[in-house]
């Protein structure tokens, strides 16, 4: 049995973001670029919560890996 592949935007939803496309484009807007020292997970916009539900996917490889990654690379990019 293959794990589900969630969309992007589902991503936001878990962590209690608004997940609509302009929200998400806001999001990634106020929030990069990341700095490459920085992991995902330790950003400082994260609430606990969020953290904790990030760093389990991590440690769980968990099928929320397709979208934490996109997310991550989003972030990373430098803004235009």
């Amino acid at each position: 049995m293959e794990a589900p592949i969630h969309p992007f935007a589902e991503l936001f939803k878990q962590l209690g973001l608004p997940d609509d496309a302009v929200s998400i484009d806001q999001f990634i807007a106020s929030h990069s670029p990341l700095k490459n020292e920085i992991k995902l997970v330790d950003a400082p916009f994260w609430s606990e919560p969020q953290r904790a539900f990030l760093k389990d996917s991590i440690i769980e490889d968990a099928d929320w890996a397709v979208p934490f990654d996109q997310l991550n690379e989003a972030l990373r990019r430098p803004r235009k």
